[in-house]
């Protein structure tokens, strides 16, 4: 098996130590292994919505976020049909799209988010 090297924030190197622990894998390479089979499946998913669809798009963020998801939310507006905003701690916000529109066209905007290194969580649920 090749062995890759690479470089991650502190703060995702503690957050990756806790799910192993919690998790029971047997170290992070394993974990890691398991982070990169969900990111298949979700590409995988995404790259099979075709024709019309409907979908939620759910995104956490820091306050401080709060240009990238405006930015985010003017370039994809023409499937946006309603967005809400709520705070749900002191510094946290939680964003909700309900989306209607081509099927690449959502997955391109869940894209964009989990692209975004402001988001905390990007969820899509297609309807």
């Amino acid at each position: 098996m090749p062995i890759l090297s690479f470089s991650v924030p502190e703060q995702m190197v503690e957050a990756m130590d806790e799910i192993q622990k919690t998790r029971g894998f047997s170290g992070r390479s394993e974990l890691v292994r398991a982070s990169i089979r969900l990111m298949f499946e979700d590409t995988k998913e995404k790259n099979s919505l075709k024709g019309p669809k409907n979908a939620i798009l759910v995104v956490t963020h820091n306050e401080d976020n709060e240009e990238s998801v405006t930015r985010l939310k003017h370039r994809f507006e023409e499937i946006v049909r309603t967005h809400i905003h709520n705070k749900i701690t002191r510094n946290n916000c939680v964003e909700l799209f309900l989306l209607e529109g081509d099927g690449p066209r959502v997955a391109a905007m869940t894209e964009a988010f989990q692209k975004d290194d402001g988001m905390k969580s990007v969820k899509l649920l297609t309807i």
